[in-house]
């Protein structure tokens, strides 16, 4: 387990796409257990390959895994 996950709005601040590091942190994986899923094609979410044993993941993959919109959802006014 991971002992510092990522908030949601950490995850809303994302850039397009992460490196497998920091997709590992957002879905709360070991970094050496997510380059074996990786290796294996068994990432939960879609990988962009960049180079040799070099992996990107995009934002609105991690998001939509997660369950996590891409904007916050409005907040109604409080009277």
């Amino acid at each position: 387990m991971i002992k510092n996950p990522m908030t949601i709005d950490e995850l809303r601040a994302l850039p397009a796409s992460v490196p497998l590091a920091l997709a590992c942190r957002a879905l709360n994986i070991g970094v050496t257990k997510g380059y074996g899923l990786a290796r294996r094609g068994e990432f939960p979410v879609r990988l962009l390959p960049v180079g040799n044993a070099k992996y990107r993941a995009p934002k609105s993959a991690i998001l939509e895994y997660l369950g996590v919109s891409e904007v916050p959802p409005a907040r109604s006014a409080a009277a």
